[in-house]
C-alpha cells in the first residue's frame, strides 16, 4: 500500500506521511533515513536518533538494509540522565537494537551520578562540532510525546529558550528529572528531518499541532523546518486531522 502524503493547509510545505499501521511506518521511515543518508556527498555522515518505541521498529528495519554503515557516525537528539545500562536509556536502547548489528559508531553522553549534568551536555556538544562539521546535521530522527514534546524539549522547559547551544541539561518540572537534549537551534538546522508518531493516544495532540494555534507545543516549532521536516505517522495518530489535503507519496 502506498503511503498517503497530507499537506497542512496552515503549512503546505510540511509533508505529513500516513501509513497503515506502525509496522509500515517503520519500513518507510527505515527506506527514507538511509536514503537521505545515501545522498551525502562527504566521506562520513551522520544521524541522529531518538529513544522510545517507535524509532525502535524502525531501527529493527535499519537493521535489515544493506548500507556501508561505517561511514556513519550516530548520535543521540536526547537521552536520560541515567547510567549508559539503565533500561530508560536511549542509548542503551539503541546499542541493543541496532549498532550491536550493524558497523556504525554511537557517540553516547557521558554519564556519572557525581557529574554535573550541564556540563556532561556541554561536552557532549563539543563531540557533535567534530561530527557535524558544517553545523547542520544530515538526519535527525525524532518523536513526540502526548504532551506535545520532542526530543527532550518539554513544555514549561528552560531547553526551550535556548537559542545558540546544541545540546543542553534540561529539568522537567513535574518530576525533577534531568534530560541532556538537542536544542532548537541543532534540530532546525538539520537537511532533514524525520518524526514518528503512531497511536490514537497521540492523535489528539497530533492534531493540535498540525492544525492548532501554533505556539501552544514544543512540537510545533519543527515546522519552521519547512519541507526539511517530515512526520511519519500511522492511522491510528492520524485519525483526527481534519484540515489537510491527500497526496499520493512520490
Amino acid at each position: 500500500m502506498v503511503p498517503a502524503t497530507l499537506r497542512s493547509l496552515a503549512s503546505p510545505a510540511m509533508p505529513v506521511v500516513v501509513h497503515p499501521d506502525p509496522d509500515a511506518l517503520a519500513r518507510d521511515a527505515a527506506v527514507r533515513i538511509v536514503a537521505a543518508l545515501s545522498a551525502v556527498g562527504d566521506p562520513r555522515a551522520n544521524l541522529g536518533l531518538a529513544g522510545g518505541s517507535t524509532p525502535r521498529r524502525t531501527y529493527e528495519e535499519l537493521t535489515r538494509i544493506t548500507f556501508d554503515w561505517a561511514r556513519v557516525d550516530l548520535w543521540l537528539s536526547d537521552e536520560r540522565w541515567v547510567p549508559h545500562d539503565d533500561a530508560r536509556s536511549n542509548g542503551a536502547m539503541v546499542e541493543r537494537v541496532l549498532t550491536s548489528r550493524i558497523t556504525a559508531p554511537l557517540h553516547r553522553p557521558a554519564f556519572d551520578d557525581g557529574a554535573d549534568p550541564h556540563r556532561v551536555a556541554a561536552d557532549y556538544e563539543r563531540l557533535l562540532h567534530g561530527i557535524i562539521p558544517d553545523g547542520r546535521p544530515d538526519v535527525v530522527l525524532l518523536g513526540m510525546g502526548a504532551d506535545g514534546h520532542t526530543a527532550s524539549l518539554f513544555p514549561r522547559t528552560a531547553a526551550l529558550d535556548e537559542r545558540t547551544r546544541w545540546y543542553v541539561a534540561n529539568r522537567l518540572p513535574d518530576s525533577g528529572e534531568w534530560r541532556l537534549t538537542s536544542t532548537f537551534p541543532l534540530l532546525l538546522s538539520a537537511h532533514h528531518l524525520f518524526v514518528l508518531v503512531t497511536g490514537e493516544a497521540k492523535a489528539a495532540t497530533l492534531r493540535a499541532v498540525l492544525e492548532g494555534e501554533p505556539g501552544r507545543y514544543p512540537a510545533q516549532r519543527l515546522a519552521d523546518a519547512g519541507d526539511r521536516v517530515t512526520w511519519l505517522v500511522d492511522g491510528a495518530a492520524a485519525s483526527q486531522l481534519s484540515t489537510v489535503r491527500m497526496e499520493r507519496a512520490t
